[in-house]
């Protein structure tokens, strides 16, 4: 159950909520948010809500089966919209674009990147200041300074900033400087890392699991929204399954499962999905028309001279003809969708 209170409601109208609620098999928990302030209720499923319902202070009242309660659409049936301000957002019915190379090398890259997105109208730029790994020999990316350098850079030029944040004490550090956190494929189950961006005012992009199943993203997701923070966006990158063929499974069934779970936007990472550059856009024309809501992809000036994941990244002349055919397959999804 959710109980959306009104803003001005009294702390004695809340007690009294909460107390009919747990008499009537319900344990409260308070969750508030940079939107709204809700009670969430675990319990039986047989309640009538009407009556709790008439209880003064309340907005509104929900029966929310799902495990996961907040991030259900079962409640919110409006889809959440992501504001990242000078008019850029991430939403339902629209097409947002994210590109950049996999890792923030130097400054001649950040100012070469930032000249080809604005070329091809792309208004946020992603890469890797804190890069996981598999090998400890691999480059780690330049950490806390390059951020601030790419910024420098993003900000005089209107762009706005995804990357990945890998603990919890990077979150204050990177906040300034960023206006999308993104949570890697490896720590989707870092709870402690949920927690703690639940309690920043700043976009969240959590990346599914690498073996995770739809139910968990959805599951940590959940974990970022109780804590306090609603600027949610899911991204399906493919899952590792038994076919070696490519580097991932994209699992483009996840896209519209997601939007009839869930009220929040849904980005495609094409990249990461198949892993072999030949293939990345066919993989992203795909991610649109099967309705997602964005599509973040890896592109670099020269691929096969980048730091890490050259093998799936696009060059500019690549990118530059992806982004039109998205455009394109994007206009006919809305003649028939």
């Amino acid at each position: 159950m959710i109980i959306q209170v009104k803003p001005d409601i009294s702390d004695s109208q809340k007690d009294r909520i909460i107390q009919e609620a747990n008499q009537s098999g319900y344990k409260i928990t308070e969750v508030k948010t940079q939107l709204s302030t809700y009670l969430i209720g675990i319990g039986k499923a047989n309640f009538d809500i009407r009556k709790l319902g008439l209880q003064e202070g309340i907005q509104d009242i929900h029966i929310v089966s799902d495990d996961y309660k907040l991030v259900s659409k079962k409640w919110k049936a409006k889809p959440t919209s992501i504001d990242l301000g000078d008019g850029v957002r991430i939403k339902d019915g629209d097409m947002a674009l994210m590109a950049g190379p996999c890792s923030i090398e130097t400054e001649e890259q950040i100012v070469k990147t930032i000249e080809h997105l604005k070329a091809t109208g792309i208004q946020i730029m992603r890469g890797g200041v804190y890069k996981p790994r598999s090998s400890p020999y691999a480059f780690r990316g330049l950490g806390i300074d390059g951020l601030k350098l790419w910024y420098q850079h993003a900000k005089a030029a209107g762009i706005k900033i995804v990357t990945e944040v890998m603990q919890v004490s990077q979150i204050e550090e990177m906040y300034d400087y960023v206006d999308i956190y993104q949570v890697g494929a490896r720590n989707t189950q870092n709870f402690n890392l949920l927690d703690e961006l639940g309690r920043v005012d700043k976009a969240v992009m959590i990346k599914r699991g690498i073996s995770g199943t739809i139910e968990e993203l959805l599951q940590s997701a959940e974990y970022v929204f109780s804590g306090g923070n609603e600027k949610l966006i899911l991204c399906e990158r493919g899952i590792r399954t038994y076919e070696k063929a490519s580097r991932n499974t994209l699992d483009l069934n996840a896209v519209p499962i997601l939007k009839h779970k869930s009220h929040l936007p849904v980005v495609v990472d094409p990249s990461h999905g198949i892993g072999i550059r030949q293939f990345v856009p066919q993989m992203a024309l795909a991610g649109v028309m099967c309705g997602a809501d964005g599509i973040i992809f890896e592109t670099h000036e020269t691929p096969d001279l980048a730091y890490s994941d050259g093998q799936q990244t696009l060059d500019f002349d690549q990118s530059t003809k992806l982004v039109k055919q998205i455009k394109d397959a994007f206009e006919l999804r809305k003649s028939f969708i």
